[in-house]
């Protein structure tokens, strides 16, 4: 995909004219110190940019319009160093837009005891600031994050670089273009759903074409774009033989090849970073796209089958928050179960797109019969997924609501090798188990398509759902369907009240 945008978190600190210059100069030379060790500390892709001190309402609210109108800043973190009465914030915390993490930290990490005086007190009071400014905060109900700590706490600094990539991924959501080959497959219910909704919601905007508007672009592809495209797969992936040059397959890689170069030229054309196809919509194409799809999320475009364009966006949105982190992302389906007692695992799978940014090894592009869509035998990537811990995560749309379900799990090695089954796979074991976890899931209304990471755990998807201010249903370790039961029915209460009447 094209390189996006460099995007900033700004820094704000509070303070007031009440100290004097001397104490405000020391005060913007340890805010700076702070906010450049944290900086440093920081794996996601952005850069902390240092403002100059806040000491009154009009500089606060210009401060954060500022923030809502550059398309360059996700968020703003807020630290009060000294007191900053919060008054002073009201306006510019109603009028911000963008996510906002109170950061209680101070300076030093140890007191010196034997020296310290009143115009040490007066300086470093972010324990005195901080309530003030966390008690507005609640009292305007602003959602925000609030991580306590040293910046140089390796805990404070993960807690804090969660936030950011969810700032990340809920920047994404913001402008994010969503392109469907064809509808969903029918009558299907999980995967409708409110594309206005979405755009209120979310920003994502969400549009169909028809599936001959990609054919004629993949029919424009180049033989030479062609043999190129070929030449690389064969030296990335392990090729099976039939499909090699010379080999009885050959023509079904290039065709492979050819989708994957007219879908991506259509993606970027049209500046989408996700889309979705249908198996029961292919209109002139040979094949259904499998490795074009496999590849392009692996670029980090979003993806679902079967026109389900909340599990693209979600896929999109997560590999977005996810940059440079150990681990992947991918489309993913619950498929089918083991339930031998003491054991059980589910395998997860789809007919073909399944990711490889989640392998355990060099994939394998290989060619079989799909046995659905009616079309010639597709090329893909075959491969077993990395062992680990993972999490996976689907949206449905409630009518009044949207609503994430994720489930914490821990993928395996195959019991066994699965040497008959020619798709990409995971397999895990769901937390806290699968009965419990799978009747959890499904009292939840949880989808069937979903989003598998392995680079991204709950806080992230915490901050994010916090952020999108979208229901967030967890299953973790401590899971148990009767709890889960009442929470559901708490929180269909507190977002309905929240909505208003």
């Amino acid at each position: 995909m094209t390189a996006a945008t460099t995007r900033e978190v700004w820094f704000l600190t509070g303070s007031q004219d009440l100290y004097g210059e001397e104490t405000l100069r020391q005060v913007a030379d340890q805010s700076r110190a702070v906010a450049a060790e944290l900086g440093a500390r920081l794996g996601a892709p952005v850069r902390l940019v240092w403002k100059p001190l806040l000491k009154d309402a009009t500089a606060i609210r210009r401060a954060m319009l500022d923030a809502n109108g550059d398309d360059a800043c996700v968020g703003v973190i807020a630290w009060m160093h000294t007191f900053s009465p919060a008054k002073m914030w009201i306006a510019g915390l109603d009028a911000l837009r963008k996510p906002l993490l109170h950061l209680h930290t101070q300076s030093n990490v140890h007191l010196p005891w034997d020296t310290i005086d009143m115009d040490f007190m007066n300086l470093n009071q972010a324990a005195h600031g901080d309530r003030e400014f966390g008690f507005v905060q609640t009292r305007l109900g602003v959602p925000r994050k609030t991580v306590a700590g040293h910046v140089s706490a390796p805990a404070v600094a993960a807690r804090v670089d969660s936030w950011v990539r969810a700032a990340l991924g809920r920047a994404e959501l913001a402008t994010l273009k969503v392109v469907r080959f064809g509808d969903n497959m029918r009558d299907v219910a999980v995967t409708e759903g409110d594309k206005v909704e979405a755009q209120l919601r979310f920003g994502v905007s969400v549009n169909t074409h028809g599936v001959n508007d990609l054919v004629a672009a993949v029919d424009a592809a180049s033989d030479a774009e062609v043999d190129a495209l070929v030449k690389e797969y064969q030296e990335r992936y392990e090729v099976a033989v039939e499909l090699r040059e010379g080999g009885e397959r050959h023509d079904s890689l290039r065709y492979g090849a050819r989708i994957e170069l007219g879908l991506r030229h259509f993606l970027q054309d049209g500046d989408h970073g996700a889309f979705t196809t249908n198996f029961e919509d292919l209109g002139g194409l040979r094949q259904l796209p499998g490795l074009a799809v496999q590849r392009l999320m692996d670029e980090g475009y979003g993806f679902a089958g079967e026109g389900d364009w909340k599990t693209a966006v979600l896929v999109r949105t997560l590999k977005t928050m996810a940059a440079g982190l150990p681990g992947g992302t991918s489309f993913m389906e619950d498929y089918t179960y083991d339930l031998t007692p003491g054991s059980e695992l589910i395998l997860g799978a789809h007919m073909l797109e399944v990711c490889p940014s989640i392998a355990a090894g060099t994939p394998r592009v290989e060619i079989h019969p799909l046995g659905i869509g009616g079309r010639e035998d597709p090329v893909r990537l075959v491969f077993d997924a990395a062992p680990g811990e993972a999490v996976v995560l689907g949206m449905v749309d409630l009518g009044d609501r949207f609503r994430l379900v994720a489930n914490e799990i821990d993928t395996v090695v195959p019991p066994q090798p699965l040497p008959m089954l020619p798709v990409a796979r995971a397999v895990w074991r769901p937390r806290p188990d699968l009965a419990s976890a799978a009747e959890a899931w499904i009292t939840a209304g949880g989808p069937h398509h979903t989003v598998y990471s392995s680079a991204l755990g709950a806080e992230q998807l915490d901050d994010l759902a916090e952020m999108t201010r979208t229901e967030l249903v967890l299953i973790g370790a401590d899971t148990t369907p009767r709890r889960l039961a009442h929470e559901l029915r708490w929180n269909q209460a507190y977002h309905r009240l929240a909505q208003g009447f």
